[in-house]
């Protein structure tokens, strides 16, 4: 019955066995999608997909599976305007009784499909176009039982047959930049889990034994909070060509901020030499050698480099190569420092890895890193973690 579907998710990259669609089909079965077709787009997503980070291509795979009609981008075939400012209309009960439901999804889609290719304008109000606040089977904010719901903020009359709106999760693309929950997700995996500190949690298993042995007396026993006891040294390439990413790198620091306990984050410029920061805010005025990362941080911290890596090959390779002072030392030497005490080490760059080709500097960090060098990106995330 799905088959179509499972066909689909593979071509879109989400790996799916028979085993789970056979699950599908029996839920289906037992009625847990009802009769709308966004229940059913939650159960097969809930039953299929075990990763958050495939949402995105599950999303464009299920749409591909519902489209009877050639793939309509709706963001770039209908303009904004013609959704927006919407004139809400209220139904009378014989309004209602005069509108039909389509006898098919087919023959809905294929007026759809003729309205697109008709449309010239915007329009509000009325009963045939694509527009918002009237009784066309295509639009938003008005009233058409089994229409086409698209550009609408929510559901409203909870009656569309179908809806077309932006895809929901194309920030968990596994290849495009990412935003906070996307970081959250691909962070998650450089968990590393450990009880410790005062015993303030409830084991709820060894009560249950020690009640036992005591007859039945209520015996409770505690246990230390399960937390994060990864240990995350990260160093921010801020300032200069890094201005153009700021949104994105602060969205990284504010998720590593909530997924890692032991935090601990210092900002250089370009390349890294024998002074870092602990405040964007203050680059210049506090310093902190860097050979003090060495000393006050042990070597299994992790080591992640988040920068464009964008600047002359002199700043990383000679003395008195940075551009804001005289450093007696090169970048590489630094450099290899780091990546020498801290082994588990990674370089993010925001930049668009296509570019990378186009930058000596590039290469030359890449090589400086051991090719441990990755986009800012979901799967560039999840090889850098799996280095770490």
């Amino acid at each position: 019955m799905f088959i179509g579907l499972l066909q689909l998710l593979k071509r879109y990259g989400v790996a799916v066995s028979i085993t789970e669609l056979l699950d599908l089909l029996a839920a289906v079965n037992k009625g847990l999608a009802g009769y709308s077709i966004e229940s059913f787009y939650y159960l097969a997503r809930t039953i299929l997909v075990k990763d958050e980070g495939l949402f995105d291509r599950f999303d464009q795979a299920f749409y591909a599976y519902l489209q009877a009609l050639d793939e309509v981008d709706i963001s770039e075939r209908i303009p904004n305007e013609w959704l927006s400012d919407p004139l809400v209309r209220q139904l009378g009960q014989l309004d209602e009784e005069v509108l039909k439901q389509y006898e098919s999804l087919e023959q809905l889609l294929e007026q759809f499909k003729q309205r697109l290719e008709e449309q010239q304008e915007r329009h509000q109000g009325g009963s045939k176009w694509i527009g918002t606040g009237g009784t066309s089977p295509f639009g938003a904010y008005g009233y058409h039982p089994g229409g086409i719901r698209l550009g609408q903020a929510s559901n409203r009359q909870f009656s569309a047959s179908k809806v077309l709106d932006k895809r929901q999760f194309a920030d968990l693309d596994r290849d495009a930049p990412l935003q906070q929950r996307g970081f959250q997700v691909a962070l998650r995996k450089l968990r590393a889990f450990a009880r410790s500190g005062a015993a303030t949690e409830l084991d709820l298993d060894a009560t249950i034994k020690a009640t036992g042995k005591q007859g039945g007396l209520l015996d409770l026993q505690w246990r230390p909070e399960r937390h994060n006891a990864t240990n995350v040294l990260i160093l921010f390439d801020v300032g200069g060509s890094m201005d153009s990413y700021i949104e994105q790198v602060e969205q990284l620091f504010s998720a590593a901020s909530d997924e890692f306990k032991n935090l601990q984050t210092f900002y250089f410029h370009n390349c890294v030499y024998e002074a870092v920061w602990p405040s964007a805010a203050r680059r210049g005025e506090v310093a902190i050698p860097t050979g003090d990362l060495v000393q006050r941080f042990g070597s299994d911290y992790k080591l992640i480099f988040v920068g464009d890596a964008t600047m002359g090959p002199y700043e990383i390779l000679y003395p008195g190569g940075s551009v804001e002072h005289w450093n007696e030392e090169p970048g590489a030497e630094w450099l290899n420092r780091l990546t020498h005490h801290f082994s588990k080490a990674v370089w993010l760059n925001p930049q668009p890895q296509q570019r990378w080709r186009y930058y000596p500097s590039i290469n030359i960090i890449q090589e400086l890193m051991q090719e441990r060098m990755f986009p800012l990106t979901l799967n560039g995330i999840e090889q850098a973690i799996e280095k770490l």
